[in-house]
C-alpha cells in the first residue's frame, strides 16, 4: 500500500520541481492532475489555459516526460526497432464479436491507438460502438480487457435497450454491463472538446479501455458552415483528433471515432464516397475503416483504408440481435 501511494505521489503534478501551490491550482483547474495529464497537451495550450507562461509550460512537460521515461510509462527519446517491436506486443485488442472483422483487424480493435469507422447511414457503425462498449467488459480471455466504456453520443444514437441485448447474448448481467458504460451527450462542439478534456480523468476513475465518439465530426461540420469558417473547424478539428490520439497511447485505451461520408462530385467511375474531415482526420487517425452494405440486408462489408500495419483487406460480418458477428453461412 505504501509503494502505491508513493508512485501516486509521483505521477502528481505538484512532484514537479518548480510546481507550487499556486501554479499546481491552476494546472488542476484546467484537468491537469498528473504528469501524465501534462503529456496530452502542448505548451503552448497549457499556457492559454492556466495562463502559465510558455517557456515555463515547455519546462514542466519537458520534465514530465523525463519523469514517465525514468518510471518506465513512456518510450525513450530513440529505441531499437526491435524494442518498439516489444512494445508494440504489448498492446491489448477488443474483439468486434465477429472472427473475419477481428482477423482483418489483427486481433480486434486495438488499444493505445485511434480506430475510424466510416460509412453511409446504416452501415454498421453505431453498432460495432455498441458492441464494443459491451466486449471491453469481457476478459481477457473471451476478448476483452475487463474494463469499462466511455460512450460520447453526439447524434441521439447510443440505446441502453441495446446494450442490454448485446450483453445478454454475451453472457453478461445487462445491469452490471449498463453500469460501466459512461455516456455523454454533448449539444455543440464547446461541450465535446469539454468532455475530451475529461476524459482522463474519467480513464482512471472508472477503470475505462474503451472510448466510442459517435459521431466524432458531424458536430464540427454542422456548427462551422461555409469556406468562411473551414478554417477555424479544421484547426478545432485538429486539436480534437490530436488529443484523442494522445489519450489513446497515454492511457493505453482503445479509442474508436465515427464518421460520416459525402459524395465527391468529380469521381465518375468507382465509389464517389468520401469520409467527412479531410486531412486533418485522415492523418491522425491510426486505422481508418470503411463499411457498406451487402444485398443481404444484415451482412456488411469493412475494408482497410488506411494502416500503417495492415495490408489492404476486405471482411464480412452480420449484424443480429447479438450485435456484431460472423455470418452464419
Amino acid at each position: 500500500m505504501t509503494g502505491e501511494i508513493e508512485f501516486d505521489e509521483m505521477l502528481d503534478v505538484s512532484s514537479l520541481k518548480g510546481v507550487g501551490d499556486v501554479t499546481a491550482k491552476k494546472l488542476r483547474e484546467a484537468g491537469i492532475n498528473t504528469i501524465q495529464d501534462l503529456m496530452l497537451y502542448s505548451p503552448i495550450y497549457i499556457s492559454e489555459l492556466t495562463g502559465i507562461p510558455v517557456e515555463r509550460a515547455e519546462k514542466l512537460v519537458l520534465q514530465a516526460y523525463e519523469r514517465l521515461k525514468d518510471l518506465g510509462l513512456a518510450p525513450p527519446d530513440f529505441a531499437s526497432a526491435s524494442d518498439i517491436m516489444e512494445r508494440r506486443k504489448a498492446r491489448k485488442y477488443i474483439t468486434t464479436g465477429s472472427h473475419n472483422l477481428d482477423e482483418l483487424l489483427k486481433g480486434g480493435v486495438a488499444t493505445q491507438a485511434v480506430t475510424e469507422f466510416y460509412g453511409e447511414f446504416g452501415s454498421g457503425k453505431t453498432q460495432i460502438c455498441h458492441t464494443l462498449a459491451v466486449n471491453v467488459q469481457l476478459p481477457e480471455e473471451q476478448g476483452g480487457l475487463g474494463k469499462g466504456a466511455i460512450y460520447i453520443d453526439t447524434e441521439n444514437t447510443f440505446s441502453p435497450d441495446r446494450i442490454t441485448e448485446i450483453a445478454y447474448h454475451r453472457g453478461l448481467d445487462p445491469n452490471e454491463v449498463l453500469k460501466r458504460i459512461i455516456v455523454g451527450t454533448p449539444y455543440n462542439t464547446v461541450i465535446l472538446l469539454n468532455m475530451v478534456k475529461k476524459l482522463p480523468e474519467l480513464i482512471k476513475k472508472y477503470d475505462v479501455g474503451f472510448i466510442a465518439i459517435d459521431s466524432a465530426v458531424g458536430p464540427f461540420r454542422a456548427e462551422y458552415l461555409g469556406r468562411g469558417r473551414l478554417s477555424e473547424r479544421q484547426q478545432l478539428l485538429n486539436r480534437f483528433m490530436h488529443d484523442l490520439v494522445r489519450i489513446a497511447e497515454v492511457y493505453d485505451v482503445a479509442v474508436v471515432i465515427t464518421n460520416q461520408v459525402q459524395e465527391r462530385p468529380d469521381v465518375i467511375f468507382g465509389d464517389p464516397t468520401k469520409p467527412i474531415g479531410g486531412h486533418v482526420v485522415a492523418h491522425a487517425v491510426t486505422y481508418r475503416i470503411y463499411l457498406k452494405k451487402s444485398k443481404r440486408p444484415n451482412l456488411r462489408i469493412a475494408s482497410i483504408i488506411d494502416s500503417p500495419e495492415h495490408p489492404p483487406g476486405e471482411a464480412v460480418f452480420a449484424i443480429t440481435e447479438k450485435g456484431v458477428t460472423d455470418p452464419e453461412d
